[in-house]
């Protein structure tokens, strides 16, 4: 308490000589001028703000639809109208009849005909081609119509000029496998001609289609013998091998009933 409070003394009331403080001189660095120098040579003026003074716009010229879209130049006398540039016309525009004029028109005075709309509107009546009726198709009991071109009901196909006939790609194909049979006709006449091969006679061809059907009747006695149960690696394997030299058979006996004549080559 004795130092926020000090003790009452008659010396604090003699008025003190104040003391002016003189604080040293702030301290400032040589490279101060150089630095601002550096910092604002690589800042753009109104960079983040923008510039000083705008334009301001006018009124009149305020910003319009579309104005900034980019446009095509002007068309100028003599330019050749591209094909996406011409003007669309619809196909029934000529059949078209004349828009209803408007209240500000006026007829055209003076002009009269001597034509007699009503018997011209009888006789172009009587002359006219009446109009065939689609042909169409009931399918339901509720009498739903269709058309019938489309149905698959008009013979169409009947009434072409090639129907009946054999397609061009078919003619074709058959005059290749002709050509390719005739070049292998030729290439076994020479092959017999130099003696490599030799074609296997009637009795030839019978004696092996026996032997092969004997020899299946052979293995195939054997796979009848086989244990039903396979438990063992012995008893699989050798049902495997029959079941293979079976379908080998098989496969030469279908080959040689196939093919009438049969080459084989000279060894």
């Amino acid at each position: 308490m004795s130092d926020v409070y000090p003790a009452e003394s008659i010396y604090n009331l003699l008025p003190r000589e104040e003391v002016d403080i003189q604080k040293p001189p702030r301290y400032t660095s040589k490279f101060r001028e150089r630095v601002k120098k550096d910092a604002q040579k690589d800042k753009a003026a109104n960079r983040t703000m923008g510039p000083a003074k705008v334009e301001v716009p006018s009124p009149e010229n305020y910003l319009l639809k579309h104005s900034k879209e980019p446009r095509l130049p002007d068309k100028q006398e003599g330019d050749v109208l591209d094909f996406a540039e011409k003007p669309f016309t619809h196909k029934d525009d000529e059949r078209k009849k004349p828009r209803v004029p408007a209240k500000t028109d006026h007829p055209v005075m003076g002009i009269q005909t001597k034509k007699n709309f009503i018997t011209a509107n009888a006789i172009e009546n009587i002359m006219a081609v009446p109009k065939k009726p689609q042909p169409t198709y009931v399918d339901t009991r509720r009498g739903d119509k269709q058309p019938l071109e489309t149905s698959g009901l008009v013979p169409k196909f009947v009434k072409k000029k090639d129907y009946g006939h054999t397609p061009e790609y078919l003619l074709q194909r058959k005059e290749e496998v002709r050509r390719a049979q005739e070049e292998y006709d030729e290439y076994v006449k020479e092959r017999l001609r130099q003696g490599a091969m030799k074609q296997l006679s009637e009795e030839e061809r019978e004696t092996v289609l026996q032997g092969l059907k004997q020899n299946w009747e052979v293995l195939h006695r054997q796979y009848q013998g086989l244990s039903v149960v396979t438990d063992t690696t012995p008893k699989k394997n050798r049902k495997e091998r029959l079941e293979l030299q079976m379908k080998q058979l098989e496969g030469n006996i279908e080959l040689v009933e196939k093919h009438k004549t049969i080459y084989i080559a000279n060894q």
